[in-house]
């Protein structure tokens, strides 16, 4: 749902770091692949609750993954690269989530599978549309070129950060908010696959 307003505001600096990158050899696959590392070793974190230790990973992955595609544009999108990008971040996302249950099982196994359970939604119902968007050459959202045709909804990469940040704040709501996010989610699902329908039927 925000976005639109993020990719907007962050845009121009994101530019201005990707020239710099662009200059001394960084490849945008690089950065992808040192956000992914980043973001995965907050599992590890989280499963002993470290959770200020997690959160510093969380955003390291998050600032990698906007500066990615900045780089990507600068340097031209490759197939390979919205590739790693999206699978990655998907990775990514149920990773987190899985260090909660892995911190507590008794009190946040099931609701981080909720949580995982509401991601497969939001995914497949983003994924599908991509699909069926470049096959009928559907470009009209601007979300920065990015290598993929995205669908809105309430959760979107935005909101995803802020709940991820916010579990790490306050751990011991873990469950509540994991209901209340995975519920946002599949609100999300539904819009989606209402919006597909009206515009692929």
């Amino acid at each position: 749902m925000l976005d639109p307003f993020f990719i907007k505001q962050l845009k121009t600096p994101l530019r201005n770091v990707a020239m710099k990158l662009d200059a001394v050899g960084i490849k945008a696959n690089h950065i992808t692949f040192f956000g992914f590392v980043m973001g995965m070793l907050a599992v590890p974190s989280l499963s002993q609750e470290y959770y200020g230790l997690a959160v510093i990973f969380i955003i390291i992955n998050r600032l990698m993954d906007g500066l990615d595609g900045a780089v990507a544009r600068v340097q031209g999108p490759t197939d390979l690269g919205g590739y790693l990008d999206i699978t990655l971040d998907f990775i990514f996302y149920s990773a987190v989530i899985f260090g909660f249950a892995l911190a507590n099982p008794a009190d946040n196994a099931l609701a981080a599978s909720f949580v995982i359970f509401s991601f497969m939604g939001t995914g497949s119902s983003f994924l599908a549309f991509a699909i069926m968007a470049e096959k009928r050459n559907i470009k009209s959202l601007d979300y920065g070129g990015k290598s993929l045709y995205f669908i809105g909804g309430l959760a979107e990469g935005a909101e995803t950060i802020a709940f991820l940040i916010l579990i790490c704040l306050v751990p011991a709501h873990f469950a509540l908010l994991a209901y209340i996010f995975g519920t946002v989610c599949w609100v999300t699902t539904a819009t989606r696959i209402y919006a597909a329908y009206r515009t692929l039927k």
